[in-house]
């Protein structure tokens, strides 16, 4: 889940990482309370979780109240790369008299953490990863023993960090590990972390990603989802405890295994491209247990999505077996009744394939195409996609 950069500060502030004074606002007349609460020259700021806020014009300098209400109403309701502008962030502005990045995020590949750190912040990090990787350290992180001051002042020295500021710099890198590992982040990342005239180091902007899998042990985390901005169906299938994420296309996905669900995307892809250039239109992992319900859970979730013309069933049997991922489709369609109204196409391999496909021919259902394999199953799911589109 990606932070706001206001809840992000916010998480800063809780494990002692220095930040500037401020708060969300939701209209403009509360940009100006919190204006004058502040005193003096306030930044106002578009929260939105996307890059390029400032030169789509969400990031302004504001004299006082009266042009903190003016700019604020000014952000507020801005697109910004297809995210509009629902609240701002109110804060003291700063003084800076040089600007540095510092993140820690989960290297996936090397299956352990990272910490990237360089001397030249404020600029699109991934431009100067690009342009001049030199200029942006890369040191891994030993998850048992963590970021100490010795390890943060290394990584600060190897991102060319000034010598004047390395100390003081350590002790917020030690803060932001400690953030990153006690709120179970995948992503912490501060672009500028800057010293002001006055030598302190400041995190100016914040970016955190915390990983959901984690949500058992974090129970406040629950409090940082956006419901507004949240995708209801992507809501729905959460509380279905069910592994959904929306994509734009018109074919309904469902499989057991996120590897196999990765490759059914891939081949719905391509199938597509012949059938007018259909897509999938979600990833859906029901896991290990295709049970009736889950079934049924899956497919509510999926037949009301009004992009969504067919829908492609794609399971091995393995610790379920076939029949009974079978009769759990059998007992899902009952169970959603006139509901179901979507053509289904299914595609069974493994354990019990046999008895599985057996079960499914015996209900006959209207609305289900039994296909023998993967890429003929895709194929089918996308041309009947593409023939309820061309006749909508």
């Amino acid at each position: 889940m990606d932070l706001y950069e206001y809840q992000a500060k916010d998480l800063f502030a809780a494990h002692g990482v220095p930040v500037l004074p401020g708060s969300v606002a939701n209209n403009a007349e509360e940009a100006r309370a919190e204006a004058e609460r502040l005193g003096g020259k306030v930044v106002i700021k578009a929260q939105v979780k996307t890059g390029g806020r400032g030169k789509a014009g969400g990031v302004k300098l504001a004299d006082g109240p009266d042009e903190a209400e003016e700019k604020a109403n000014a952000i507020l309701g801005l697109d910004i790369k297809g995210h509009i502008v629902h609240r701002v962030l109110v804060a003291a502005a700063s003084d800076i008299a040089e600007e540095y990045y510092f993140s820690f995020l989960l290297d996936r590949a090397n299956r352990t953490f990272l910490a990237m750190a360089s001397a030249e912040g404020g600029v699109e990090i991934e431009q100067l990863a690009v342009e001049r990787p030199e200029a942006l350290a890369k040191v891994p992180v030993d998850p048992i023993n963590g970021v100490d001051k010795a390890k943060a002042t290394e990584i600060l020295k190897a991102g060319n960090f000034p010598a004047e500021v390395v100390d003081e710099a350590a002790d917020v890198v030690v803060k932001l590990w400690e953030t990153f590992v006690a709120e179970d982040a995948t992503l912490v990342e501060v672009n500028p972390l800057v010293r002001d005239p006055q030598d302190k180091i400041i995190a100016l902007d914040g970016k955190v990603t915390l990983d959901e899998n984690a949500a058992f042990r974090q129970a406040g985390h629950a409090e940082l989802v956006d419901k507004q901005a949240e995708d209801p169906l992507e809501a729905k299938a959460k509380a279905k405890d069910l592994n959904y994420v929306k994509l734009d296309g018109q074919v309904g996905i469902i499989g057991n295994g996120a590897g196999l669900v990765m490759s059914t995307l891939d081949v719905v892809a391509y199938a597509g491209e012949k059938h007018g250039g259909v897509k999938p239109a979600n990833f859906l992992d029901i896991g290990g247990g295709a049970s009736a319900e889950v079934m049924a859970a899956g497919l509510d979730v999926i037949l009301h999505d009004s992009d969504v013309k067919s829908v492609f069933v794609n399971v091995f049997g393995g610790i379920t077996a076939c029949d009974a991922v079978a009769t759990g489709i059998v007992e899902a369609l009952k169970i959603l009744g006139d509901e179901a109204s979507k053509p289904l196409v299914v595609r069974l391999d493994g354990n019990n394939v046999e008895e599985g496909r057996r079960i499914l021919a015996e209900a006959n259902h209207p609305l289900v195409t039994v296909v023998d394999t993967m890429d003929n199953a895709a194929d089918r799911a996308a041309e009947l996609a593409s023939s309820a589109s061309e006749g909508a």
